[in-house]
């Protein structure tokens, strides 16, 4: 039997209000390149103040135009990249949905941008970890639960500080087992699949503070890898 190597990776408690994700796993992962849909992210619409009228664009990258959106109203960021809003408003003359320059907008709170950017990249990099089936410190629970499923084993504490708690994934390995034949024409032997059985091959616990993973613990033949750390989401006031 390989002996597991276990390694404890701590952090500071993590005490920001989580947010909650939506959509499903599939969905999450469908995402246009480079684009954040925040209705991923968070249970409320993002409101923003339009100060000035703007162009609207059916693309990102601003390619073909819509039409114009009127200023002084308040319309709903539906997602983003690094260079423009999607939003939906009132156009000159209709409704109207589509990509616009950051700079027609504004919010109430002064933090609003550089929040809505920690929001862009936080999203971009749990979808990667996701991808993977990986698990980073900073995650949500709810994330977790996308990248990895249901976990083998859950414990939860309850304290008037707060509710902490772990969950264990059991990792597996399919090993094919086989068996030597000899053809009974050619006098050949060959290998024949036999059976195939599921191994265990490692564990991952994963700790929770106040819904965000704390720590992590790693019990695998191969060794603990890098632990990642990802900010925690961040939390909008207006």
């Amino acid at each position: 039997m390989k002996t597991a190597i276990s390694v404890i990776f701590s952090v500071a408690l993590i005490t920001a209000t989580h947010a909650q994700i939506k959509k499903d796993k599939d969905s999450l992962l469908e995402s246009e390149d480079g684009v954040v849909y925040l209705n991923q992210v968070f249970e409320k619409p993002i409101k923003l103040n339009v100060i000035e009228q703007a162009q609207v664009f059916s693309d990102k990258e601003g390619k073909h135009r819509l039409g114009f959106l009127k200023d002084d109203q308040v319309v709903e960021l539906e997602g983003m990249t690094e260079k423009a809003y999607r939003v939906r408003g009132q156009g000159t003359k209709d409704g109207i949905a589509g990509w616009v320059s950051p700079k027609a907008f504004s919010h109430t709170d002064a933090e609003f941008v550089e929040k809505l950017k920690n929001v862009y990249e936080r999203h971009l990099s749990v979808n990667e970890i996701i991808k993977n089936k990986g698990v980073a410190i900073g995650m949500t629970i709810k994330e977790v639960q996308l990248s990895r499923g249901k976990p083998t084993k859950t414990t939860v504490r309850i304290t008037p500080t707060g509710e902490s708690g772990s969950w264990e994934y059991i990792n597996f390995e399919e090993i094919k087992h086989y068996i030597t034949k000899v053809d009974q024409v050619s006098g050949q032997s060959f290998r024949q699949l036999s059976h195939v059985t599921r191994e265990e091959t490692g564990k991952t616990t994963v700790e929770f503070k106040d819904g965000a993973v704390s720590a992590l613990e790693e019990m695998e033949d191969k060794g603990p890898g890098n632990v990642k750390i990802i900010v925690p989401p961040v939390v909008f006031g207006r």
